[in-house]
């Protein structure tokens, strides 16, 4: 099994990589602001189960086989653009009845649902479960496979309790824009866009 001191080092880096903020980050922080607390938790664990699905496919060794095609890794991308930029598209064209001076909320499913797809999407989640967690991994220590489950899992916790500090962050900034829904609606729809993009333009070493 995994010695604690690589446990440790592995939980420490991974602390420091998760409490950076990225497109997950602004996914959630974007549905906590737009519709509150409920929102951006159930995102947080949207996109966390998207980790769960990640870790799963390392473990059955089918990141290696995506990051190593590069047909298979660039349709993953292309697929996650496509999302974003539905998302993006939808939030600027909806024109939802108004209750109460607010929009109507998205069912928390749907959000959840939406994390889900962001996380698994993302082709750069990919390439950290294969240039980074295999570091830890020692094949003399028991199976790689329980390995990878025990480190990814590691890293699904803290990146839950970061998606969810966040979350809750932003739920307070969220209370004084709420009413707008129209101004919130246009900044969903902007940040969606603009994450699309980002991931259309981001590359890979071979």
């Amino acid at each position: 099994m995994i010695s604690p001191s690589t446990l440790l080092i592995f939980a420490l880096a991974s602390l420091a990589l998760v409490l950076i903020p990225g497109p997950n980050h602004i996914y959630i922080i974007t549905r906590a602001v737009s519709q509150g607390r409920a929102a951006g938790v159930a995102s947080a664990f949207g996109v966390e189960v998207g980790t769960l699905v990640h870790i799963a496919a390392a473990a059955a060794g089918l990141s290696y086989v995506i990051a190593q095609s590069a047909t298979l890794f660039n349709v993953i991308k292309w697929a996650g653009v496509a999302y974003l930029v539905y998302l993006g598209v939808r939030a600027l064209t909806s024109r939802q009845e108004l209750t109460a001076g607010q929009a109507v909320p998205q069912p928390l499913r749907s959000v959840f649902l939406e994390g889900v797809v962001v996380n698994v999407l993302n082709p750069k989640v990919i390439l950290f479960f294969l240039a980074f967690l295999p570091q830890f991994v020692d094949p003399e220590a028991g199976a790689v496979p329980v390995q990878i489950a025990v480190l990814g899992g590691t890293l699904l916790l803290l990146g839950l309790l970061s998606d969810l500090i966040y979350a809750l962050s932003a739920d307070a900034l969220g209370r004084r824009l709420r009413t707008r829904s129209g101004v919130l609606g246009n900044l969903s729809g902007v940040v969606y866009l603009g994450l699309g993009v980002a991931t259309a333009l981001s590359g890979r070493s071979t």
